[in-house]
This record gives structure tokens, C-alpha cells and sequence, in this order.
């Protein structure tokens, strides 16, 4: 427990109370929680379902069976990914879950984890809850923030067993490259390695981009699993549903561990979730424009005061370059009353970063810009 870092958004979430509870009106552009809401069709399903005696009672521990042929569905439909719903799918509660879990099904005490860095903070804790050894994988600007596989140390890749991979990228906004998916399977396939690829944000894209997914890779259903989620794509990160897909063996050692520590997703949510997956997805479309018209604002705004910044094509962050990232993020606070994400919480690439999170709207991100021109030099 010791070498356990205090979880960064929790540390926020205290700094941003504080600020509150001092008079401050605070902006928050950190932790990346959608502000808007769940749509209505899906929220009424969740009602009916809610009413129904049958869903009140243990849910299965993988997930329903008209759960798991939703999710199959679509991914045939989404990412043209044939999966077979009783062995290549697994229930989730979020993400997060299948994330936090796996290291312990497949990491060894002194086993390697491969986690990019800087990447979501659960990557590097789960594997010390399992006992094993992070290695980082630098993620830098001029490599387009794609990991350098070939400059990871002989004997680290001899004692590793998962990495972890995350396109569209969280914290960087980075979007794969032709070319990276079917590097990375042959890598894993080469060393006997597990990918673990987090795709959370596959939905959230701008300009005409599509993102993909790992496993329409040539190889990679022998040797991945794919974490999903409905968090940002359908507005439901309080609902706590998402899947991991792919390879059978591997769902089966996560479903082992699952069976031990939890009892499932309640089955009305999975049922609202059904009608998410399967209904209009206009919803979706209409949530990326409002995150692109969110982001211009930001963009514009920011490189109007003299940052370099770029505009993401996925996910809804901005990664911007700063001198020091703890200094930039809590004179932001102090001085503006603005939250933003630290780089260095993410890890050691992290650090000359921040991280800004479009859940906002555009008038409140147009007003602190303003409030970071009064306290711009």
C-alpha cells in the first residue's frame, strides 16, 4: 500500500473543494466526466427495466446473454469484429473494472507490465495491487505519442507478461498510425505477451475520423482483449457498464478473478444498456459536435494567448505543453479558479503537460480563457 500513489483525481476533487468552499466560482476542466446527460431513451429503459421483480435479483457474473450478443452486434456493426458472445465477451462495470483486474489473473509477483506513460493512472496501480513491476513506456510528442517497442530493455520484455495500449489516447488525445496496431501484434506474438488495449474513447472523434479497433488487427483476437465502455460514448460514467472483448482464455482468467470479487452488472443497467447499443445512435453524433465546437473555443483561445497546442481529432482533451505541469495546474487554481489535470499524474512522460477536459460548456471554456488572459505575463 505504500508505494501506492494517492488516485490523482480524488486529490483534485479535495483541492477543488477547498477552492469551492472559499467563495471561489471554479471552473473544472479536469476530470473527464461528460456534463451532458444520459439520453432519454436510454434513461427510460433503465426506468422499466428498474420496475421489473426479475431484475432485482443476482445478475449472471458474465453478463446477460442478450447483454453479451448486444455488445457483439455492435462491434460487427461499428468495427466489422465477428465476436462470439458466450466466449469473446465479458460484462464490465466500466473500463475501469476489466483494467483494475486483469493484472491479477495473468501478472506474477515480479512480473513486467509494459504501460504507456504518461496513460491512465490504474494501469500502473493494478499492477502493483497483482505484485508486478511497471516498466514505462515514454509516449512523445516527435514519435506522435506512440510507444517505441523496440527500445524496451531485453531483459524487461523477457520478464513481462501484459501491456497496456490506449488509442484514442488518454491523457495525450493521440490517435494511432497505419502500421501500429499490426507492429504491436507482432511484438506481443514474438515475446508471448497479453495487449490489453483500453478503447474507451473510440467514440469521441472530430474531422471525419473513425477510430478503430485493436481487434480488427490480423492476429490480435490470438492475443488481446479489448476494454470498452459506454462512459463517454452514451454520457453513463455514473452507470458503471462496459465489456471487455476478445480473445476466449484471456476473458476467461479476467471472469475468474470477476467471479471472486464482484457479483456482476445490475441487470436493469445492462437492459438500458441493450437499448443504447442497439438503438439510434444519433446521440453520439450530436455529443461530438458539441465536444468539437467546445474544443475550437479552447484551441482558438489558447493559442491566442501564445501556447502551442494542436487540435485533437479524438477523445475530448487537449494536451497542452507547459514548463512545469504541478505549478502551471495549481497557479490555475490558485489565481483562476480553473481545474486542469497535472501531466506528471499520469506518469513521468506526463510531466510538461497539462491535460483539459471539454466538459464544459463553450461559454463557460470561453471564460477561462479570459480569466488565463488576466493572468497571463
Amino acid at each position: 500500500m505504500g508505494e501506492l500513489p494517492p488516485y490523482l483525481f480524488a486529490r483534485i476533487d479535495q483541492m477543488k473543494a477547498a477552492k469551492i468552499q472559499s467563495g471561489t466560482d471554479v471552473i473544472d476542466l479536469g476530470v473527464g466526466d461528460p456534463d451532458l446527460p444520459t439520453p432519454p431513451h436510454i434513461v427510460e429503459a433503465l426506468c422499466t427495466a428498474a420496475h421489473d421483480p426479475k431484475n432485482h435479483h443476482y445478475p449472471s457474473y458474465a453478463g446477460m446473454d442478450a447483454y453479451r450478443a448486444a455488445v457483439s452486434g455492435w462491434y460487427k456493426k461499428r468495427f466489422g469484429v465477428t465476436l462470439d458472445p458466450g466466449k469473446e465477451v465479458l460484462a464490465l462495470m466500466g473500463s475501469k473494472d476489466g483494467i483494475a483486474h486483469i493484472p491479477e489473473a495473468f501478472v506474477n509477483p515480479g512480473d513486467y507490465v509494459l504501460a504507456p506513460s504518461p496513460g491512465y493512472p490504474v494501469y500502473r496501480t493494478s499492477t502493483l495491487f497483482a505484485e508486478g513491476k511497471v516498466y514505462e513506456m515514454p509516449l512523445r510528442q516527435e514519435r506522435q505519442f506512440l510507444p517505441d517497442l523496440d527500445a524496451i530493455p531485453a531483459d524487461v520484455v523477457r520478464s513481462a507478461r501484459l501491456m497496456f495500449l490506449n488509442y484514442p489516447n488518454n491523457p495525450t488525445s493521440a490517435i494511432t498510425l497505419p502500421g501500429f496496431f499490426e507492429e504491436a501484434v507482432d511484438f506481443a506474438t514474438d515475446h508471448d505477451l497479453i495487449i490489453v488495449h483500453d478503447n474507451a474513447y473510440s467514440e469521441i472523434a472530430y474531422d471525419g475520423y473513425t477510430a478503430p479497433s485493436f481487434l480488427a488487427t490480423p492476429g490480435a483476437m490470438e492475443i488481446a482483449v479489448e476494454m470498452h465502455s459506454l462512459s463517454k460514448t452514451y454520457n453513463m460514467t455514473g452507470w458503471r457498464i462496459g465489456m471487455a472483448c476478445g480473445n476466449a482464455e484471456i476473458l476467461a482468467g479476467l471472469g475468474r478473478v470477476k467471479t471472486n470479487v464482484d457479483s456482476g452488472v445490475f441487470d436493469a443497467v445492462q437492459r438500458a444498456a441493450i437499448n443504447a447499443l442497439s438503438g439510434p445512435q444519433d446521440c453520439i453524433r450530436e455529443a461530438c459536435r458539441i465536444y468539437q465546437e467546445r474544443r475550437d473555443v479552447l484551441v482558438s483561445g489558447l493559442r491566442e494567448l501564445g501556447h502551442s497546442v494542436e487540435p485533437p481529432r479524438a477523445t475530448f482533451y487537449v494536451w497542452m505543453k507547459v514548463e512545469d505541469s504541478l505549478q502551471f495546474a495549481s497557479r490555475l487554481l490558485d489565481e483562476a479558479g480553473i481545474v486542469v489535470t497535472p501531466g506528471i499524474g499520469f506518469g513521468a512522460g506526463g510531466e510538461g503537460y497539462v491535460r483539459f477536459a471539454l466538459t464544459r460548456p463553450s461559454e463557460r471554456i470561453r471564460e477561462a480563457v479570459d480569466r488565463l488572459r488576466e493572468i497571463s505575463p
